[in-house]
């Protein structure tokens, strides 16, 4: 081979190599994962920003719209279930993310991330997986009760002692409390579960419009308790509200409290798989779930993990020995029922 040739030839080589090099390094940048989150932007944007630095992975977030609540989001992925631009979905209820896996919107992806996660928490198609998340409570007004007098049971709402003026819970047909209702139908029964509400309004008790309502309500001592959540519940304590609250039926032959998890799960078809299952190996993680205790948007880390986030013990709360696919099972039973009792 002449000189001349020869150095054609290197020339070729390094053409190729550059160029070669050139479509990796563009193919690296333009990796991304999407991902749809009912999850308050205030909590999970800092998060999927970490990933985003840590991993190289450009991510591109759908929020949830308040006034939409989640089921706008859900309603997206249903519409997009033949064309999906989804990679991720990250929700805040569980009985959404069990919607989605019915309508065919998921897709199995066990990550070894999930160790340490009780067999309670997690799919058994291994649709979903929950990872931490909030958990129902009573909250009491310290300045107008007394510790010793402290309901401890969800059954202390039907005790005459407490003026049934002073006792509220949200309209049990929304949100969490929905879901709560539905898990004592499957604890319970339905047919005792619906008892004991019908017991609950014939007594009375103040029915209003949300869990941040009866929240207020404790906080500016306008009742005495009222059954909420723990992350509205943080933030009367936080706002230095005379409020504590009381994790009930938590005896050793009591069923527990319901603990409401997040969930994440993989979206099926979407374009990012690898992505994807990066993306939610990261969420599941034990330093991302503790993370998000810290910022203060769990408050139960759902596994034995070290964590503090300074207001109750999470790892002694009993959570109710319940199945949550059952729960959905029994949601629109009790949303009819409950709107049968509770009439407005």
């Amino acid at each position: 081979m002449s000189f001349k040739n020869y150095t054609k030839y290197i020339a070729a080589i390094l053409i190729v190599v550059i160029a070669g090099g050139a479509y990796i390094a563009l193919n690296q940048e333009k990796r991304e994962v999407v991902i749809y989150t009912s999850v308050d932007q205030i909590f999970s944007e800092p998060i999927l920003d970490k990933f985003e630095e840590e991993t190289g992975i450009n991510v591109k977030a759908v929020y949830d719209v308040e006034a939409a609540k989640t089921t706008g989001l859900v309603n997206r992925l249903i519409a997009e279930k033949d064309n999906p631009l989804c990679d991720v979905w990250w929700n805040g209820e569980i009985a959404q993310t069990i919607l989605l896996k019915e309508e065919g919107i998921l897709t199995p992806y066990f990550s070894p991330e999930a160790t340490g996660i009780p067999e309670a928490y997690i799919d058994p198609e291994e649709y979903w997986i929950g990872f931490g998340g909030r958990a129902r409570v009573c909250l009491v007004n310290t300045e107008l009760m007394n510790p010793e007098d402290y309901p401890s049971s969800i059954y202390d709402l039907l005790d005459e002692k407490y003026p049934a003026d002073q006792i509220a819970i949200a309209y049990p047909i929304f949100g969490t409390t929905a879901t709560h209702v539905a898990a004592l139908y499957a604890t319970l029964g339905p047919e005792e579960a619906a008892a004991y509400f019908r017991a609950l309004n014939e007594r009375e008790i103040r029915v209003v419009d949300g869990n941040g309502v009866v929240r207020d309500l404790v906080a500016d001592g306008d009742i005495l308790f009222g059954l909420t959540d723990t992350d509205d519940s943080i933030g009367a304590i936080e706002r230095g509200a005379p409020v504590e609250m009381v994790f009930l039926d938590q005896g050793e032959e009591q069923m527990g409290t319901l603990l409401i998890p997040n969930t994440v799960a993989r979206v099926k078809d979407g374009p990012n798989t690898e992505e994807a299952e990066i993306l939610i190996d990261y969420l599941l993680s034990e330093a991302t779930v503790s993370e998000l205790v810290e910022m203060g948007w769990f408050q139960l880390p759902l596994r034995d993990l070290e964590v503090d986030q300074g207001y109750f013990d999470a790892n002694s709360v009993k959570g109710m020995n319940v199945n949550y696919v059952e729960i959905y099972d029994y949601i629109e039973q009790a949303k009819r029922e409950m709107a049968e009792i509770f009439v407005r």
